[in-house]
């Protein structure tokens, strides 16, 4: 048997135990296609993330600083930075072009609703998480999302992403990736609180902000400050940069919309 066929056959293996393990009580209070009640959090508060683009410089510390504070496995990431190489439309002069990646905690996750244990859910304050003793890592989610920002675990065999390290939030410190990011490119905050940075950020420059895929109505999050309207969906003419993050296979990750 070639490694491709037996690599497939062991994957479906996967799902199909995985799916033996929902209980049907489970699926049918699940509410599939419903967004269910959100849970836990501070309702008084609705977390958002604005990237400044014009201070980011691609040197991949919020990369490496979630992986480590996350504990993720060797070859998953819960943020990345991807690099792009774009030519000038009129005068074809080349340029690096950066686009931090990570959950857009939507408004409107289209991860949420698909799960059949309602183990990945809302928060009150927006953050969506994965309540890892109830995902039975079935991968709906990570099909769901139009961001590629999660990936089954290859440790817990469960869903995993980014979680705006709402355990750090709790004790009233950034995420590792705002904490380590040198040019101060991503800020963090309560966009209920009008005094907060993110707020006051959000207010002065509200007609440049820019989310990705827009179209897809899941109302993100995650607000970029500088960046052309062309990334909003990935560019025909973007070639990945020399830097890019990729799996074990070669291929880049955290930017492949046109597998959706």
């Amino acid at each position: 048997m070639d490694p491709i066929r037996r690599s497939l056959l062991g994957q479906l293996a996967k799902l199909t135990a995985g799916a033996a393990l929902v209980p049907l009580s489970s699926v049918a209070s699940a509410g599939i296609n419903d967004q269910p009640p959100r849970r836990g959090g501070d309702p008084t508060k609705r977390y958002g993330m604005l990237i400044d683009l014009r201070r980011c410089i691609g040197c991949q510390a919020c990369t490496v600083s979630c992986h480590i504070e996350n504990a993720a496995p060797l070859g998953n990431f819960r943020t990345i930075v991807s690099q792009f190489e774009v030519e000038h439309e009129e005068t074809g002069e080349l340029a690096t072009f950066m686009l931090p990646r990570l959950c857009n905690h939507c408004e409107n996750p289209p991860c949420v609703p698909v799960c059949p244990v309602q183990a990945t859910f809302q928060r009150e304050d927006g953050i969506v998480v994965v309540d890892s003793d109830r995902c039975v890592g079935c991968a709906y989610c990570v099909n769901a999302c139009p961001y590629d920002a999660r990936f089954i675990n290859s440790r817990t065999q469960t869903a995993d992403k980014c979680t705006f390290c709402a355990h750090r939030l709790e004790a009233n410190l950034l995420p590792a990736c705002v904490e380590s990011c040198v040019g101060g490119a991503r800020i963090i905050g309560d966009m209920r609180d009008p005094d907060s940075e993110i707020s006051r950020l959000i207010k002065e420059h509200r007609d440049e902000l820019m989310v990705l895929k827009p179209e897809k109505n899941t109302l993100p999050q995650v607000f970029y400050l500088g960046m052309d309207e062309r990334f909003t969906t990935r560019p025909d003419d973007a070639k990945a940069g020399i830097w890019d993050v990729r799996n074990e296979q070669g291929k880049e990750i955290g930017y492949e919309f046109a597998s959706h």
